[in-house]
C-alpha cells in the first residue's frame, strides 16, 4: 500500500484495489491499521475518500534506524583506526 501511494498519492480504495490479489474489504483493512498507525491520512473528495501516504513518520523512523546502524559503523572505523595507529608505533 505504501509504495503503491508513494508512485501515486490520492488515490481511492478502488484505485489501491486494482491488481492486488486481496479483497477489497482486507485492502480496507490494511488501510485502516496504516492510518491509525499515522502513515496513511485521507481526505473526502466530492464522494470519494482518497488516501495520502504520511511521509513524517516514515522518516522518523528510517532515521531512527538508520542512525543505529550508522553508529556501529563509525565506531567500528574508530576503533579500526586505534588498532592501526597502535600497529604504526
Amino acid at each position: 500500500m505504501l509504495d503503491r501511494l508513494h508512485a501515486k498519492n490520492g488515490q481511492t480504495l478502488g484505485e489501491l484495489c486494482q491488481g492486488l490479489d486481496m479483497t477489497r474489504q482486507a485492502v480496507a483493512k490494511h488501510l485502516s491499521i496504516l492510518e491509525q498507525g499515522n502513515l496513511v491520512s485521507w481526505r473526502r473528495q466530492g464522494r470519494e475518500k482518497l488516501h495520502f501516504i504520511n511521509p513524517v513518520p516514515i522518516n522518523d523512523i528510517a532515521q531512527r534506524w538508520i542512525a543505529k546502524f550508522e553508529r556501529n559503523q563509525l565506531q567500528a572505523l574508530a576503533d579500526l583506526k586505534k588498532q592501526l595507529e597502535r600497529e604504526d608505533k
